[in-house]
């Protein structure tokens, strides 16, 4: 598992309730550094943050399809939670969309989704 979020604070309680479940998680703060961390050890799933640093999670979102392939989950962490934002999670190729502050029941629920 993936998480590529730019907030300290949120990647670090994502990855807190992901591994209290005993999955292993890598964790990049920016676009480039979760590509890296993609390229080097396929995830199966990616949670992505929409707005990070020198690459957006569009692009990034674009880029890790292209290097996974369809069976990878790449799933938008955002705190936007308007219709249009979810259809636009949903054309760029998204498999889910987040919105921030994320519980650890949400995320088991799209763990086991």
């Amino acid at each position: 598992m993936l998480i590529i979020e730019d907030d300290a604070d949120a990647r670090e309680v994502l990855q807190l309730s992901l591994e209290a479940e005993g999955q292993p998680v890598a964790v990049a703060a920016n676009g480039a550094e979760g590509l890296a961390l993609a390229a080097a050890s396929p995830p199966d799933v990616v949670f992505l943050d929409l707005r990070l640093p020198g690459l957006d999670g569009f692009e990034v979102a674009r880029r890790l399809r292209e290097m996974l392939g369809p069976d990878a989950r790449i799933i938008a962490l955002t705190g936007f939670d308007r219709a249009e934002d979810r259809r636009a999670t949903a054309a760029a190729g998204f498999d889910g969309h987040l919105t921030k502050p994320i519980g650890a029941d949400t995320i088991l629920a799209v763990l086991a989704a």
